[in-house]
């Protein structure tokens, strides 16, 4: 199992000095990646529930870096790590827009990049950014078909009712068409992961609960005439430490741990690892990657 980290990103760690010290930091304890999400506001009197917790959006996403900007710092101090995103929110940017800063991200750190995509929970937040709520799922489909062809074409010809794109040289193209995780728990969710992602985009759910999502999974794509064997998942953990605690939420290292463990030996090939929400200070957070990367490498 490989292990990714969180970069600092939001709430006190969205500090200029953090997110290079900490990503250089990262690598050189062995992290094998590196992630940033993509929040855009917290709403007064949200109409959606936050989908974790107690469903109230958590105090530290009032401050939140731009995922982009984040890992394009985490480029310049690292040299091997994988950057990737959990998750973008696609539907926010247009196709050309999304696929420029993905592919000048990939094309500057060296062909690094892993594409992470979501659907997003917030209402609030698609009417920020100006894009209807109905129908989002359609315009995810429709934006991942542009970026593919983007991302593969030359010239790139687009013509869909959402946007068009004129026969057009849309460079650079990304050192290799980077790998695409989808995130999403619904039905349909999970059986586009299988019909057309690289990997999919999970939390730290019960594991029965994780193991009948993969399986759904995999037989999507079995479905699709695709190797279920080629797709990854990929957990992202975000625990608060304590002296004790209901894994995987919360607990010990050593509790929390163990069930990352236990989700490796149910198919996990990576853990993304947001101590954010836990750790105090820079160094605090490095302590904790570091314990739970020996315990877990052990």
């Amino acid at each position: 199992m490989d292990l990714g980290l969180a970069v600092p990103q939001y709430g006190r760690f969205a500090a200029a000095g953090s997110l290079p010290a900490v990503a250089r930091a990262a690598e050189e304890l062995g992290f094998a990646s590196l992630w940033a999400g993509d929040r855009l506001m917290t709403p007064l009197a949200p109409k959606d529930r936050y989908p974790g917790g107690d469903g109230s959006v958590p105090e530290a996403h009032r401050v939140f870096l731009d995922p982009f900007a984040v890992l394009s710092v985490a480029a310049t101090a690292t040299t091997s790590a994988r950057l990737g995103t959990s998750a973008l929110n696609a539907c926010w940017y247009p196709p050309p827009v999304l696929a420029r800063s993905l592919t000048t991200l990939d094309h500057l750190s060296g062909g690094r990049l892993v594409a992470g995509f979501g659907l997003g929970w917030s209402s609030d937040e698609y009417a920020a950014a100006g894009v209807p709520w109905k129908d989002r799922a359609r315009r995810y489909e429709a934006t991942l078909d542009a970026l593919e062809a983007i991302w593969r074409d030359d010239p790139v010809a687009v013509e869909h009712e959402l946007w068009t794109i004129a026969p057009s040289h849309i460079e650079p193209k990304p050192a290799r068409r980077p790998p695409v995780y989808l995130a999403g728990f619904s039905e349909p969710a999970l059986r586009r992961v299988g019909r057309r992602g690289d990997g999919w985009l999970t939390a730290a759910l019960p594991l029965p609960a994780l193991g009948a999502m993969w399986a759904a999974v995999r037989e999507s794509a079995e479905r699709a005439g695709r190797d279920p064997d080629a797709l990854r998942m990929v957990l992202r953990s975000n625990p608060v430490v304590t002296g004790a605690g209901t894994p995987p939420r919360s607990g010990t290292v050593g509790q929390i741990s163990a069930y990352l463990a236990a989700a490796a030996e149910a198919g996990v090939h990576e853990v993304i690892l947001d101590l954010q929400h836990t750790a105090t200070s820079d160094g605090h957070l490095l302590e904790l990657a570091a314990d739970f990367r020996a315990r877990l490498t052990a």
